[in-house]
């Protein structure tokens, strides 16, 4: 049935079936996992809360204006990476080649399967042992490419599972709004939509080089996935253990504010690169070598975070608390380890939806135009 054959895994409202999980008074009421100040952001919420329009990203106080009985809790990244780690162990015992994309995505590559027991059915029994030994509830869709499996895997939500067979794509894409595709956001689907342009169906059969000229290099690869495209490999897991940086002055100096601007700039780079990766950190380490070439580091641990409203005030204080000597520097590093899966969006416990959107927008520039190309004043 597949010569090529990709099983997508996704947690159900992850960090609220968690707090569900725990807490079995919460079974059937609207729970809301985020930031609890007056300025905080939904991170996940389950679905009893989705049936009044609650989402992820959305303000809290919006969010408790629409159900003013849900209930908030606050969130515990390392519990939700200690269930996460479970799932992963599970997959790594059974899958041949998986890649855990976040913590709570992941793509396994099964090609093959079908001359033995059968993709589908190992599918299937992948997925029942994960929901018997955890008890959280999970959505899985299977299909040649790692793109269709996802947008199988979502259609099957809350806790379903499908398959698409191969040859069949473009038809199970076609009756589909275009924001379901992956990486179509909601300024792309507006501009679709203000083409006519609202059915996957339709974005098919678009010529490439109108998509080009509306819409740029991207345009080619909407077309690509609105027919079903993705040629993506599946990326084997790898536990990396810390993201670091240097940099050796040509001149050795006491400049404080150079030293600052310096530690702010790596700090925003591997920032960058943490987020790109799909990581966050709970471990941040300040280096500094003197003229002399005696080195000394501090580290401090902090919540799981990749955001840099959150990493630079951390690296400048450990900096402070280092720069004891006032003798001329020649090395400055930093380095973010205790890592674990995750994205942006995790960091929503404490960030604003105006930090998320300015994050967003500086990470766009950087992928286009490099990581060096843009920072904070």
């Amino acid at each position: 049935m597949f010569q090529k054959a990709i099983l997508h895994l996704d947690m159900d409202a992850f960090f609220a079936s968690v707090e569900i999980m725990k807490n079995s008074q919460l079974i059937g009421l609207p729970v809301i996992v985020g930031g609890t100040g007056g300025r905080g952001v939904v991170s996940s919420c389950s679905y009893e809360a989705r049936h009044f329009g609650i989402h992820a990203g959305m303000p809290m106080a919006v969010a408790l204006r629409r159900c003013p009985a849900a209930k908030v809790i606050r969130g515990d990244y390392e519990d939700y990476e200690r269930h996460s780690a479970i799932v992963t162990e599970i997959i790594a015992e059974e899958g041949p080649l998986f890649e855990k994309a976040s913590i709570d995505e992941f793509y396994v590559d099964i090609s093959g399967m079908d001359q033995y027991i059968g993709c589908v059915q190992w599918s299937k029994d992948l997925r029942a042992r994960i929901s018997r030994e955890t008890g959280l509830p999970l959505s899985a869709g299977l299909a040649i490419n790692k793109l269709v499996s996802k947008v199988r895997a979502g259609e099957a939500k809350p806790n379903g599972s499908g398959w698409v067979a191969e040859g069949a794509e473009r038809a199970f894409l076609s009756p589909l709004p275009v924001r379901k595709i992956p990486s179509v956001g909601r300024e792309t689907a507006r501009k679709l939509s203000l083409l006519g342009i609202r059915k996957t169906g339709t974005l098919s059969q678009v010529p490439v080089n109108l998509l080009e000229r509306e819409f740029g290099k991207p345009g080619r690869e909407l077309h690509r996935r609105a027919n079903g495209i993705d040629h993506r490999p599946v990326i084997p897991f790898t536990d990396r253990k810390s993201f670091s940086a240097e940099h050796t002055f040509q001149t050795d100096t006491i400049d404080v504010e150079a030293l600052r601007r310096c530690l702010r700039d790596l700090t925003m780079r591997l920032g960058y690169d943490l987020r790109q990766a799909g990581k966050l950190t709970a471990g941040v380490t300040v280096k500094i070598r003197y003229t002399d070439f005696n080195t000394y580091t501090k580290s401090r641990r902090i919540r799981y975070t990749a955001h840099d409203q959150q990493l630079l005030p951390v690296v400048d204080r450990l900096f402070t608390d280092l720069f004891s000597r006032r003798q001329c520097i020649r090395l400055v590093g930093v380095r973010f380890d205790r890592l674990a899966a995750g994205h942006t969006q995790l960091d929503l416990f404490t960030d604003t939806e105006e930090d998320s959107a300015l994050l967003g927008a500086l990470d766009r520039v950087r992928k286009r135009f490099g990581r060096g190309s843009i920072g904070r004043g």
